[in-house]
């Protein structure tokens, strides 16, 4: 039984964060500098980066693949504080970042009735990603993380949910598995969506709901749009921000729909969001107040992408790979289930609505 001092402790979308905190509070943390985990996070980090330049695979998954084959690195103890650290802080900054790119004048811009078809979209997903988890027999948590991240914004939403699902619910090493097969997925339909788009005759608008509504990724959903045409790409643009607006409430429900796991049922407990989904929220108002130059813009999402990146890579690193592999085929069906299902229902809802 967790002892009532643990309440008091920060939470967050860290995957390392409680047992770092723990160790912390026993006196027992690891000792030394941050600078040989870091030191390593950013080598994997870069090698990822200069993949993806060079042959065009989605950086994220890169960071993910580069870090899992760089697993024997955190062996040596002396990488465990500084792994910790970027897996816990450089994901809390990079998710509060990605708030600049969005303003709610971008959601009043869709309309009513799109903004409620993207409502049904996500809320489809999610619940395809649950039904995915107890076909496969699979944890419910392991359906909620895929099915949320499938229909928000991929690999940070995970990130962020994962925080809110905690590691005593869900191992590390399905988390791990599932931030790879929602970058796989989002990196095949970048380049076959458009080209279904295209195969079923939709209009621009039509073509921007589709990809905008269903690509889990920001930078592949606007890829994916433009691909098709340039005012599939605003289009998509729109609906792909709309629901990273949305990642703050979603978070929140999850927050209150889930059982306390230390027993504490108060309301306002269960309600209680992270810091850095609360910063979310205050640089998304501060983005709708406050015109930001394109040129700052740039930089957030430069910057947003730099630190999702390392602590993908971090998170990588530190993940049991033996766990992973014996995790089986059954733990990427809710993946699939809940990437197929976004796919079906945007197509639809772009046929009869848009």
């Amino acid at each position: 039984m967790r002892h009532a001092h643990w309440n008091n402790l920060p939470s967050g979308g860290d995957l390392f964060g409680e047992l770092h905190l723990a160790r912390t509070a026993a006196g027992t943390a690891p000792k030394g500098s941050l600078f040989p985990g870091l030191a390593a996070c950013a080598a994997g980090s870069a090698a990822a980066a200069w993949l993806s330049d060079h042959y065009g695979v989605p950086i994220i998954l890169l960071g993910l693949l580069v870090g899992l084959a760089l697993n024997f690195i955190s062996a040596d103890e002396r990488t465990h504080r500084g792994l910790d650290f970027a897996s816990r802080s450089f994901l809390r900054t990079g998710i509060v970042v990605l708030g600049l790119q969005v303003t709610f004048a971008q959601i009043v811009v869709l309309g009513p009735v799109p903004f409620a078809c993207l409502l049904v979209v996500m809320a489809v997903t999610m619940a395809a990603g649950l039904a995915g988890a107890r076909v496969a027999g699979q944890s419910p948590y392991a359906g909620l993380l895929a099915g949320g991240a499938t229909a928000i914004c991929g690999a940070s939403a995970a990130l962020a949910l994962y925080g809110v699902i905690g590691r005593q619910r869900l191992p590390q090493a399905q988390f791990a598995l599932t931030l790879v097969g929602i970058s796989l997925a989002s990196a095949l339909a970048m380049t076959i969506y458009p080209m279904l788009a295209v195969h079923f005759g939709l209009s621009d608008a039509q073509a921007g709901f589709l990809i905008g509504a269903s690509i889990h990724d920001v930078a592949q959903a606007i890829g994916g749009g433009y691909a098709f045409s340039d005012a599939a790409g605003a289009g998509a643009t729109i609906v792909k921000l709309a629901r990273v607006a949305l990642l703050a409430p979603v978070v929140a429900l999850v927050s209150l729909l889930l059982k306390p796991e230390g027993g504490d049922a108060r309301i306002w407990r269960r309600l209680a969001l992270p810091w850095f989904i609360l910063a979310f929220l205050a640089m998304v108002t501060l983005n709708s107040v406050v015109a930001m130059p394109a040129v700052v813009q740039g930089w957030a999402l430069t910057a947003s992408k730099a630190l999702l990146l390392l602590a993908v890579t971090a998170t990588a690193m530190r993940t049991n790979l033996g766990l992973l592999i014996g995790m089986g085929w059954r733990a990427g069906v809710p993946v699939v289930v809940a990437t197929l299902a976004s796919f079906a229902a945007s197509l639809l809802f772009a046929l009869l609505v848009v």
